[in-house]
């Protein structure tokens, strides 16, 4: 029988990452043969994934890497069931490795299949990891970013997001960190408003009256306020007829109430900003862009990049769940 010391548990542990146990049982097995026994701990993850395989596996870390010449990023998750495992530094130390890996290449499944390090690919050490830890492992969500320069934020390791702007600017870490927060925090789907398809703004305007109809009836049968029902959602819907309708509305509104008229100009843009507030909900909800800056809530995002004299050239996010 080999004489299996604690060096040797060490050794095995540091290259697999196993638990103590895991390693010393394995060297047993293995009578002190390394190679075999890091085949044996393979394949007990590959065991123990294949019992997990149908296992929810929403908590995790999210992790974000930036190339030293800040022109590509990536953000990925690194999914697991537990948020206890989640939070674990080595889990989180993991996610961390596994971004920056992710960068050289441009899907998941080509990033899964390339060499971890000398001995396995990321996809084996997946496997490996879950045998250790005895949870299910696996990357979620994997995005990259190229431009002129990028920048990253990751919130409490559970969102991460990329910015890339048009030109490098003195601010340019500055203004990439803080859309990469907006983004994260957010959630944008699109750049700007114009990018929307006219059939998909119809389609989320009759979803979001459905809705509303359906809560004002039940409103009514408890006695309680209705909700407005809108009749735009985006302000690629609110053409110049619409805007002047709504002036009109708003000075007979006014007129109604008894304001004198020399007093409606410094009223109307008011009403006007509200009306445009209240019925732009799909732009502010999904265009990045047209949504209030989470760092001055009196300004969009575009009023605040117009400042920095670049764009935004593409964005990216990843989450949990």
């Amino acid at each position: 029988m080999a004489n299996i010391t604690a060096a040797d548990v060490n050794k095995l542990r540091t290259i697999t990452g196993a638990g103590m146990m895991d390693c010393k049982k394995a060297l047993v097995e293995a009578e002190g043969d390394f190679d075999k026994a890091i085949e044996i701990l393979r394949k007990k993850g590959q065991k123990v994934a294949a019992n997990r395989s149908d296992r929810e596996s929403t908590e995790g870390a999210a992790a974000a890497f930036v190339n030293a010449d800040k022109t590509k990023g990536a953000v990925i998750t690194l999914n697991c069931e537990t948020d206890f495992v989640g939070k674990n530094e080595s889990f989180i130390s993991l996610a961390k490795q596994l971004a920056e890996k992710a960068i050289n290449f441009t899907s998941k499944e080509d990033f899964l299949a390339s060499p971890f390090d000398a001995t396995i690919t990321v996809a084996e050490k997946l496997t490996e990891q879950t045998g250790v830890i005895g949870e299910k492992i696996e990357i979620g969500g994997f995005e990259i970013l190229e431009g002129a320069f990028v920048g990253s934020y990751v919130h409490v390791n559970k969102i991460a997001a990329l910015t890339a702007i048009s030109a490098v600017i003195s601010d340019a870490e500055t203004l990439t960190k803080d859309i990469s927060m907006q983004v994260a925090s957010m959630g944008a789907d699109t750049l700007s408003y114009k990018d929307f398809d006219p059939a998909f703004i119809a389609s989320e305007l009759d979803a979001r009256i459905a809705v509303i109809e359906k809560e004002n009836e039940e409103a009514a049968r408890l006695g309680k306020t209705l909700k407005n029902v809108p009749k735009y959602i985006s302000y690629a819907q609110l053409t110049e007829e619409v805007l002047k309708q709504a002036e009109e509305d708003a000075k007979a509104e006014l007129k109604a109430e008894g304001k004198p008229e020399q007093i409606w100009d410094k009223i109307i843009p008011g009403k006007i900003q509200r009306f445009i507030s209240d019925n732009t909900t799909l732009d502010q909800e999904k265009a990045l862009l047209d949504q209030n800056f989470i760092k001055d809530d009196t300004k969009k995002v575009g009023d605040y990049v117009k400042g920095f004299n670049v764009e935004i050239t593409g964005f990216k996010r990843v989450t949990l769940g």
